[in-house]
Protein backbone atom coordinates (compact mmCIF):
# COMPACT_ATOMS: atom_id res chain seq x y z
CA UNK A 1 0.00 0.00 0.00
CA UNK A 2 1.50 3.22 -1.18
CA UNK A 3 0.25 6.08 1.04
CA UNK A 4 0.86 10.14 0.17
CA UNK A 5 2.82 9.96 3.79
CA UNK A 6 5.44 8.09 1.86
CA UNK A 7 5.46 10.36 -1.26
CA UNK A 8 7.86 13.59 -0.65
CA UNK A 9 6.49 16.07 1.57
CA UNK A 10 3.21 17.36 0.42
CA UNK A 11 3.49 15.98 -3.47
CA UNK A 12 -0.64 15.52 -3.40
CA UNK A 13 -1.18 19.37 -2.84
CA UNK A 14 2.00 20.86 -4.39
CA UNK A 15 0.94 19.41 -7.81
CA UNK A 16 -1.64 18.18 -9.83
CA UNK A 17 -1.05 14.52 -10.72
CA UNK A 18 -3.97 13.12 -12.60
CA UNK A 19 -6.59 15.18 -14.41
CA UNK A 20 -10.69 13.83 -14.20
CA UNK A 21 -12.05 13.00 -18.15
CA UNK A 22 -12.68 15.73 -20.28
CA UNK A 23 -10.26 17.89 -18.51
CA UNK A 24 -6.51 19.63 -19.84
CA UNK A 25 -3.45 19.24 -18.34
CA UNK A 26 -2.02 18.91 -14.90
CA UNK A 27 -0.92 21.81 -13.13
CA UNK A 28 1.70 22.31 -10.93
CA UNK A 29 1.47 24.26 -8.42
CA UNK A 30 3.72 25.43 -4.88
CA UNK A 31 3.14 23.07 -1.73
CA UNK A 32 1.06 24.29 1.19
CA UNK A 33 3.25 24.52 4.18
CA UNK A 34 2.58 21.85 6.66
CA UNK A 35 2.70 23.61 9.70
CA UNK A 36 -0.45 23.05 12.17
CA UNK A 37 -0.40 20.82 15.01
CA UNK A 38 -3.24 18.91 17.12
CA UNK A 39 -3.34 22.18 19.42
CA UNK A 40 -3.26 24.30 16.50
CA UNK A 41 -6.60 22.60 15.17
CA UNK A 42 -8.38 22.46 18.54
CA UNK A 43 -7.43 26.45 18.79
CA UNK A 44 -9.22 26.78 15.70
CA UNK A 45 -11.88 24.34 16.03
CA UNK A 46 -13.17 25.94 19.76
CA UNK A 47 -12.39 29.24 18.12
CA UNK A 48 -15.03 28.33 15.20
CA UNK A 49 -17.64 26.90 17.84
CA UNK A 50 -17.02 30.20 20.52
CA UNK A 51 -18.17 32.95 18.31
CA UNK A 52 -21.35 35.25 19.26
CA UNK A 53 -24.11 33.01 20.21
CA UNK A 54 -22.86 32.11 23.75
CA UNK A 55 -23.01 35.44 24.74
CA UNK A 56 -26.83 35.38 23.51
CA UNK A 57 -28.35 32.25 23.51
CA UNK A 58 -28.20 31.58 26.91
CA UNK A 59 -31.62 33.76 27.37
CA UNK A 60 -33.04 32.26 24.49
CA UNK A 61 -32.87 28.91 25.36
CA UNK A 62 -34.31 29.48 28.83
CA UNK A 63 -36.77 30.60 27.78
CA UNK A 64 -37.95 28.02 26.29
CA UNK A 65 -36.97 24.80 28.67
CA UNK A 66 -36.47 27.37 31.67
CA UNK A 67 -34.18 25.58 34.15
CA UNK A 68 -33.58 23.00 32.02
CA UNK A 69 -31.20 24.55 29.98
CA UNK A 70 -27.78 23.53 31.39
CA UNK A 71 -28.93 19.88 30.63
CA UNK A 72 -29.98 21.32 27.65
CA UNK A 73 -26.69 22.39 26.76
CA UNK A 74 -24.42 19.16 28.02
CA UNK A 75 -27.34 17.32 25.89
CA UNK A 76 -26.45 19.15 23.07
CA UNK A 77 -22.60 18.85 23.51
CA UNK A 78 -23.15 14.91 23.87
CA UNK A 79 -25.54 14.77 20.73
CA UNK A 80 -22.56 17.41 18.77
CA UNK A 81 -20.39 14.65 19.86
CA UNK A 82 -21.84 11.59 18.19
CA UNK A 83 -21.67 13.65 14.90
CA UNK A 84 -18.07 14.51 15.77
CA UNK A 85 -17.11 11.05 16.34
CA UNK A 86 -18.04 10.46 12.34
CA UNK A 87 -15.96 13.56 11.67
CA UNK A 88 -13.14 12.08 13.41
CA UNK A 89 -13.09 8.77 11.72
CA UNK A 90 -13.58 10.05 8.67
CA UNK A 91 -11.29 12.72 9.09
CA UNK A 92 -8.58 9.97 10.11
CA UNK A 93 -8.55 8.74 6.36
CA UNK A 94 -7.17 12.08 4.85
CA UNK A 95 -4.68 14.58 5.12
CA UNK A 96 -5.45 16.97 2.38
CA UNK A 97 -7.53 20.07 2.73
CA UNK A 98 -11.07 20.25 2.14
CA UNK A 99 -12.57 18.14 5.12
CA UNK A 100 -16.50 17.41 4.58
CA UNK A 101 -15.77 18.87 1.01
CA UNK A 102 -13.33 15.78 0.21
CA UNK A 103 -15.08 13.12 2.43
CA UNK A 104 -18.44 13.43 0.03
CA UNK A 105 -16.72 13.46 -2.85
CA UNK A 106 -15.21 10.44 -2.84
CA UNK A 107 -17.54 8.70 -0.65
CA UNK A 108 -20.65 10.03 -2.93
CA UNK A 109 -18.96 11.27 -5.90
CA UNK A 110 -18.40 14.69 -7.33
CA UNK A 111 -21.70 16.45 -7.54
CA UNK A 112 -22.27 15.81 -4.27
CA UNK A 113 -18.94 16.66 -2.69
CA UNK A 114 -19.33 20.14 -4.92
CA UNK A 115 -22.42 20.83 -3.23
CA UNK A 116 -21.18 20.02 0.14
CA UNK A 117 -18.03 22.34 -0.32
CA UNK A 118 -20.21 25.01 -2.04
CA UNK A 119 -22.46 25.33 0.67
CA UNK A 120 -19.80 24.85 3.40
CA UNK A 121 -17.74 27.71 1.49
CA UNK A 122 -20.96 29.58 1.04
CA UNK A 123 -21.94 29.53 4.43
CA UNK A 124 -18.46 30.73 5.97
CA UNK A 125 -18.60 33.70 3.84
CA UNK A 126 -22.29 34.72 4.80
CA UNK A 127 -21.76 33.72 8.74
CA UNK A 128 -18.40 35.80 8.39
CA UNK A 129 -20.05 38.87 7.31
CA UNK A 130 -22.94 38.59 10.14
CA UNK A 131 -20.70 38.75 12.47
CA UNK A 132 -19.00 41.45 11.26
CA UNK A 133 -21.56 43.57 11.64
CA UNK A 134 -22.28 41.99 15.06
CA UNK A 135 -18.66 43.14 16.31
CA UNK A 136 -19.62 46.89 15.20
CA UNK A 137 -22.85 46.41 17.22
CA UNK A 138 -20.89 45.23 19.96
CA UNK A 139 -18.39 48.70 19.94
CA UNK A 140 -21.39 50.69 19.24
CA UNK A 141 -22.48 50.01 22.86
CA UNK A 142 -19.65 52.10 23.94
CA UNK A 143 -18.75 53.84 20.77
CA UNK A 144 -21.96 54.80 19.53
CA UNK A 145 -20.48 56.16 16.38
CA UNK A 146 -18.86 52.64 15.36
CA UNK A 147 -22.37 51.59 14.83
CA UNK A 148 -23.59 53.35 11.47
CA UNK A 149 -22.52 54.87 8.58
CA UNK A 150 -19.10 55.94 8.18
CA UNK A 151 -17.84 54.53 11.25
CA UNK A 152 -19.77 51.17 10.84
CA UNK A 153 -17.82 51.07 7.08
CA UNK A 154 -14.56 51.60 8.90
CA UNK A 155 -14.44 48.92 11.22
CA UNK A 156 -15.91 45.78 9.02
CA UNK A 157 -13.47 47.44 6.17
CA UNK A 158 -10.14 47.72 8.21
CA UNK A 159 -10.85 44.24 10.89
CA UNK A 160 -12.03 42.44 7.68
CA UNK A 161 -8.59 43.31 5.10
CA UNK A 162 -6.29 43.06 8.06
CA UNK A 163 -7.83 39.21 8.96
CA UNK A 164 -7.74 38.67 5.74
CA UNK A 165 -3.62 39.77 5.65
CA UNK A 166 -2.89 37.62 8.34
CA UNK A 167 -4.30 34.80 6.39
CA UNK A 168 -2.83 35.39 3.10
CA UNK A 169 0.99 35.83 4.72
CA UNK A 170 1.09 32.33 6.79
CA UNK A 171 -0.72 29.60 7.93
CA UNK A 172 1.57 30.14 11.14
CA UNK A 173 0.74 33.44 11.47
CA UNK A 174 -3.12 32.53 11.47
CA UNK A 175 -2.81 30.00 13.54
CA UNK A 176 -1.02 32.44 16.13
CA UNK A 177 -3.73 35.16 15.64
CA UNK A 178 -6.70 32.75 15.93
CA UNK A 179 -4.63 31.26 19.25
CA UNK A 180 -4.60 34.47 20.60
CA UNK A 181 -7.85 35.27 20.18
CA UNK A 182 -9.44 31.98 21.69
CA UNK A 183 -7.18 32.44 24.89
CA UNK A 184 -8.67 36.14 25.01
CA UNK A 185 -12.28 34.77 24.22
CA UNK A 186 -11.76 31.69 27.09
CA UNK A 187 -10.46 34.16 29.88
CA UNK A 188 -13.10 36.06 30.36
CA UNK A 189 -15.52 33.26 30.00
CA UNK A 190 -13.77 31.16 32.85
CA UNK A 191 -13.76 34.36 35.08
CA UNK A 192 -17.35 34.72 34.81
CA UNK A 193 -17.92 30.52 35.14
CA UNK A 194 -16.02 31.06 38.30
CA UNK A 195 -17.60 34.02 40.08
CA UNK A 196 -21.04 33.04 38.80
CA UNK A 197 -20.74 29.55 40.23
CA UNK A 198 -19.76 30.93 43.40
CA UNK A 199 -22.95 32.86 43.62
CA UNK A 200 -25.25 30.88 42.66
CA UNK A 201 -28.42 30.65 44.05
CA UNK A 202 -29.98 27.26 44.60
CA UNK A 203 -33.35 28.41 44.53
CA UNK A 204 -33.38 30.04 41.04
CA UNK A 205 -31.99 26.22 39.62
CA UNK A 206 -35.30 24.54 41.13
CA UNK A 207 -38.01 23.87 40.24
CA UNK A 208 -37.56 21.89 36.98
CA UNK A 209 -40.72 22.72 35.30
CA UNK A 210 -42.53 20.74 33.09
CA UNK A 211 -41.89 20.94 29.23
CA UNK A 212 -43.50 19.97 25.77
CA UNK A 213 -41.78 18.21 22.84
CA UNK A 214 -42.05 21.30 20.70
CA UNK A 215 -40.20 23.24 23.87
CA UNK A 216 -37.70 20.94 23.53
CA UNK A 217 -36.96 21.15 20.20
CA UNK A 218 -36.87 24.55 19.54
CA UNK A 219 -33.97 24.43 22.24
CA UNK A 220 -32.45 21.76 20.59
CA UNK A 221 -32.63 23.49 17.34
CA UNK A 222 -30.95 26.89 18.77
CA UNK A 223 -27.94 24.52 20.55
CA UNK A 224 -27.30 22.65 17.15
CA UNK A 225 -26.55 25.93 15.88
CA UNK A 226 -24.24 26.97 18.76
CA UNK A 227 -22.24 24.00 18.65
CA UNK A 228 -21.70 24.35 15.12
CA UNK A 229 -18.51 25.57 13.72
CA UNK A 230 -16.27 22.39 15.04
CA UNK A 231 -16.49 20.65 11.64
CA UNK A 232 -13.83 23.31 10.28
CA UNK A 233 -11.31 21.38 12.25
CA UNK A 234 -10.00 18.84 9.08
CA UNK A 235 -10.50 21.18 6.70
CA UNK A 236 -6.93 22.31 7.14
CA UNK A 237 -5.15 19.05 6.78
CA UNK A 238 -3.41 19.75 3.87
CA UNK A 239 -1.34 22.10 6.02
CA UNK A 240 -0.99 19.94 9.04
CA UNK A 241 2.06 18.25 9.78
CA UNK A 242 0.29 15.13 10.97
CA UNK A 243 -3.37 15.28 10.26
CA UNK A 244 -4.59 11.84 10.30
CA UNK A 245 -3.33 11.80 13.83
CA UNK A 246 -4.42 15.32 14.91
CA UNK A 247 -7.70 15.67 13.38
CA UNK A 248 -9.65 13.31 15.90
CA UNK A 249 -8.14 14.60 18.35
CA UNK A 250 -8.30 17.99 17.73
CA UNK A 251 -12.40 17.17 17.23
CA UNK A 252 -12.75 15.66 20.47
CA UNK A 253 -10.96 17.95 22.65
CA UNK A 254 -12.69 20.76 20.90
CA UNK A 255 -16.34 19.33 21.37
CA UNK A 256 -15.67 18.54 25.06
CA UNK A 257 -14.13 21.76 26.02
CA UNK A 258 -17.12 23.87 24.78
CA UNK A 259 -19.61 21.69 25.80
CA UNK A 260 -18.17 22.23 29.71
CA UNK A 261 -17.07 25.66 29.06
CA UNK A 262 -21.48 26.47 27.57
CA UNK A 263 -23.08 24.17 30.13
CA UNK A 264 -20.74 25.89 33.39
CA UNK A 265 -21.77 29.13 31.34
CA UNK A 266 -25.77 28.41 31.33
CA UNK A 267 -25.64 27.26 35.27
CA UNK A 268 -23.55 30.45 35.70
CA UNK A 269 -26.30 32.05 34.17
CA UNK A 270 -29.53 30.27 35.47
CA UNK A 271 -28.31 30.52 38.83
CA UNK A 272 -27.45 34.63 39.36
CA UNK A 273 -30.19 35.92 37.21
CA UNK A 274 -33.39 35.60 38.28
CA UNK A 275 -35.39 36.57 35.01
CA UNK A 276 -32.51 34.86 32.32
CA UNK A 277 -35.45 34.22 29.43
CA UNK A 278 -36.07 38.46 29.79
CA UNK A 279 -32.29 39.42 29.03
CA UNK A 280 -30.97 40.22 25.41
CA UNK A 281 -27.70 40.30 26.93
CA UNK A 282 -27.51 37.42 29.50
CA UNK A 283 -23.77 37.11 30.17
CA UNK A 284 -23.03 40.34 30.78
CA UNK A 285 -26.58 40.74 32.79
CA UNK A 286 -25.01 37.46 34.91
CA UNK A 287 -21.34 39.30 34.93
CA UNK A 288 -23.09 42.06 36.20
CA UNK A 289 -25.07 40.83 39.10
CA UNK A 290 -21.68 39.01 40.50
CA UNK A 291 -18.40 41.18 39.34
CA UNK A 292 -19.78 44.64 39.15
CA UNK A 293 -19.65 46.81 36.40
CA UNK A 294 -16.02 45.68 35.74
CA UNK A 295 -17.33 42.26 35.15
CA UNK A 296 -20.11 43.01 32.56
CA UNK A 297 -16.87 45.22 30.80
CA UNK A 298 -14.89 41.72 30.68
CA UNK A 299 -17.89 39.48 29.13
CA UNK A 300 -18.33 42.75 26.48
CA UNK A 301 -14.60 42.92 25.75
CA UNK A 302 -14.61 38.65 25.29
CA UNK A 303 -17.55 38.87 23.02
CA UNK A 304 -15.35 41.88 21.08
CA UNK A 305 -12.44 39.08 21.03
CA UNK A 306 -14.42 35.88 20.39
CA UNK A 307 -16.52 37.56 16.79
CA UNK A 308 -12.55 38.75 15.99
CA UNK A 309 -11.69 34.97 16.34
CA UNK A 310 -14.09 33.94 14.80
CA UNK A 311 -13.65 36.19 11.62
CA UNK A 312 -10.04 35.29 11.21
CA UNK A 313 -11.00 31.56 11.64
CA UNK A 314 -14.05 32.15 8.96
CA UNK A 315 -11.46 33.19 6.58
CA UNK A 316 -8.92 30.51 6.80
CA UNK A 317 -11.37 27.80 6.56
CA UNK A 318 -13.30 29.15 3.78
CA UNK A 319 -10.55 29.99 1.63
CA UNK A 320 -9.60 26.23 2.13
CA UNK A 321 -12.82 25.09 1.39
CA UNK A 322 -12.35 26.83 -2.13
CA UNK A 323 -9.12 25.60 -2.34
CA UNK A 324 -10.06 22.40 -2.35
CA UNK A 325 -12.85 22.30 -4.79
CA UNK A 326 -10.47 23.94 -7.44
CA UNK A 327 -7.38 21.57 -6.28
CA UNK A 328 -10.17 18.92 -7.18
CA UNK A 329 -10.90 20.06 -10.39
CA UNK A 330 -14.19 21.07 -9.59
CA UNK A 331 -13.68 24.88 -10.04
CA UNK A 332 -11.03 26.68 -12.23
CA UNK A 333 -7.24 26.55 -11.03
CA UNK A 334 -7.05 30.06 -10.17
CA UNK A 335 -8.62 29.40 -6.93
CA UNK A 336 -6.41 26.97 -6.35
CA UNK A 337 -3.43 29.22 -6.74
CA UNK A 338 -0.31 28.60 -4.14
CA UNK A 339 1.93 31.76 -2.91
CA UNK A 340 5.45 30.92 -4.35
CA UNK A 341 6.63 32.66 -0.96
CA UNK A 342 3.51 32.14 1.55
CA UNK A 343 2.46 28.82 0.30
CA UNK A 344 -1.16 29.60 1.27
CA UNK A 345 -4.15 29.56 -1.15
CA UNK A 346 -3.84 33.43 -2.03
CA UNK A 347 -5.93 33.73 -4.73
CA UNK A 348 -8.84 31.91 -2.51
CA UNK A 349 -8.29 34.16 0.62
CA UNK A 350 -8.41 37.25 -1.31
CA UNK A 351 -11.78 36.05 -3.00
CA UNK A 352 -13.34 34.84 0.31
CA UNK A 353 -11.99 37.89 2.11
CA UNK A 354 -13.05 40.17 -0.94
CA UNK A 355 -17.00 38.76 -0.85
CA UNK A 356 -17.82 38.56 2.95
CA UNK A 357 -16.75 42.19 3.13
CA UNK A 358 -18.99 42.97 0.44
CA UNK A 359 -21.86 41.18 1.92
CA UNK A 360 -20.68 42.85 5.11
CA UNK A 361 -20.71 46.38 3.99
CA UNK A 362 -24.05 45.81 1.76
CA UNK A 363 -26.01 43.87 4.69
CA UNK A 364 -27.38 41.74 2.31
CA UNK A 365 -25.78 38.51 4.34
CA UNK A 366 -29.42 38.35 6.48
CA UNK A 367 -31.10 37.30 3.67
CA UNK A 368 -27.97 34.74 2.34
CA UNK A 369 -28.07 33.33 5.98
CA UNK A 370 -30.64 31.57 6.08
CA UNK A 371 -29.58 29.19 3.53
CA UNK A 372 -27.48 27.56 7.18
CA UNK A 373 -30.02 24.71 7.67
CA UNK A 374 -29.58 23.35 4.68
CA UNK A 375 -25.65 23.38 4.32
CA UNK A 376 -25.35 22.13 7.79
CA UNK A 377 -27.96 19.03 6.72
CA UNK A 378 -25.44 18.56 3.65
CA UNK A 379 -22.12 18.33 5.98
CA UNK A 380 -23.18 16.81 8.93
CA UNK A 381 -25.00 14.34 7.30
CA UNK A 382 -22.68 13.71 4.28
CA UNK A 383 -20.12 13.05 6.47
CA UNK A 384 -22.10 10.74 8.47
CA UNK A 385 -23.00 9.01 5.46
CA UNK A 386 -19.28 9.15 4.39
CA UNK A 387 -18.35 7.35 7.64
CA UNK A 388 -20.24 3.65 6.55
CA UNK A 389 -19.61 3.94 2.51
CA UNK A 390 -15.86 4.38 3.87
CA UNK A 391 -16.15 0.96 6.03
CA UNK A 392 -17.60 -0.74 2.88
CA UNK A 393 -14.46 -3.11 1.16
CA UNK A 394 -15.57 -1.57 -1.96
CA UNK A 395 -14.76 2.16 -0.95
CA UNK A 396 -12.38 1.17 1.51
CA UNK A 397 -10.03 0.35 -1.01
CA UNK A 398 -9.77 4.02 -2.27
CA UNK A 399 -8.98 5.72 0.78
CA UNK A 400 -6.85 4.83 3.60
CA UNK A 401 -7.45 2.74 6.70
CA UNK A 402 -8.80 4.72 9.73
CA UNK A 403 -6.46 5.35 12.62
CA UNK A 404 -9.39 6.19 14.79
CA UNK A 405 -12.54 3.81 14.28
CA UNK A 406 -16.22 5.06 16.04
CA UNK A 407 -17.78 2.13 18.51
CA UNK A 408 -20.49 0.34 18.32
CA UNK A 409 -21.24 -0.25 14.58
CA UNK A 410 -23.44 1.13 12.47
CA UNK A 411 -25.13 3.11 15.72
CA UNK A 412 -23.16 6.06 15.80
CA UNK A 413 -23.23 7.09 12.06
CA UNK A 414 -26.97 6.43 11.55
CA UNK A 415 -27.80 9.03 14.91
CA UNK A 416 -25.60 11.11 13.50
CA UNK A 417 -27.74 11.40 10.46
CA UNK A 418 -31.05 11.67 11.98
CA UNK A 419 -29.67 14.33 14.35
CA UNK A 420 -28.41 15.94 11.12
CA UNK A 421 -32.49 15.90 9.42
CA UNK A 422 -33.37 17.76 12.65
CA UNK A 423 -31.57 21.03 11.39
CA UNK A 424 -34.02 20.82 8.38
CA UNK A 425 -36.97 19.46 10.48
CA UNK A 426 -36.84 22.79 12.63
CA UNK A 427 -36.28 24.82 9.70
CA UNK A 428 -38.49 27.22 8.87
CA UNK A 429 -39.80 26.97 4.68
CA UNK A 430 -38.28 30.31 3.73
CA UNK A 431 -34.76 28.35 5.03
CA UNK A 432 -35.64 25.39 3.52
CA UNK A 433 -36.44 27.74 0.20
CA UNK A 434 -33.60 29.32 0.32
CA UNK A 435 -31.23 26.55 0.86
CA UNK A 436 -32.54 24.69 -2.08
CA UNK A 437 -32.29 27.90 -4.07
CA UNK A 438 -27.91 27.89 -3.23
CA UNK A 439 -28.02 24.04 -3.90
CA UNK A 440 -29.20 24.73 -7.43
CA UNK A 441 -27.41 27.70 -7.78
CA UNK A 442 -24.18 25.44 -6.93
CA UNK A 443 -25.83 22.90 -9.65
CA UNK A 444 -25.41 25.44 -12.28
CA UNK A 445 -22.38 26.55 -11.33
CA UNK A 446 -20.56 23.02 -11.23
CA UNK A 447 -22.36 22.59 -14.77
CA UNK A 448 -20.90 25.65 -15.73
CA UNK A 449 -16.92 25.39 -14.05
CA UNK A 450 -17.11 21.37 -15.30
CA UNK A 451 -17.51 23.06 -18.99
CA UNK A 452 -15.40 25.83 -19.23
CA UNK A 453 -12.25 24.72 -16.68
CA UNK A 454 -9.48 22.73 -18.27
CA UNK A 455 -7.80 22.64 -15.33
CA UNK A 456 -6.11 19.80 -13.96
CA UNK A 457 -6.76 17.03 -11.24
CA UNK A 458 -4.99 16.62 -7.67
CA UNK A 459 -4.83 13.45 -5.50
CA UNK A 460 -8.26 14.30 -4.17
CA UNK A 461 -8.72 13.38 -1.42
CA UNK A 462 -6.63 11.16 1.40
CA UNK A 463 -3.63 8.90 1.33
CA UNK A 464 -4.95 5.98 -1.26
CA UNK A 465 -5.03 2.86 -0.76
Amino acid sequence: MVSSADLPHNIGFAMTSSTPHGSGPAVAHPPLRRALGRWDLTAIGINQVIGSAIFLMPSQVAAHVGTWSPLAFLGAGLATLIIGLCFAEVGSRFDATGGPYLYARRAFGRFVGFEVGWMAWFTRATSQAAVTAGLTLALGFYFPGLAEGVGRAAVVTTLTLALGAITFVGIKQSAWVVKVLTVAKLVPLAVFVVAGLLHVDPDLMVPLPPITFEQAMSAGLLLIFVFGGFEVVGVPAGETRNPTRDVPIALVATIVTVTVVFTLAQVAAVGTLPNLADSTTPLADSALATLGSSGALLISLGSIFAMSGNIAGQILAGSRFLFAIAENGDLPQWFARVHPRFHTPSNAVVFTTLVALALALSGSFVALASAAAIARLLVYAGTCGATLAFRRPRVADQVATATFTVPLGALVPVAGILLSLLVVAGATRQQVASGLVFLAFGALLFVVARRGSAAGHGLSGGRRA
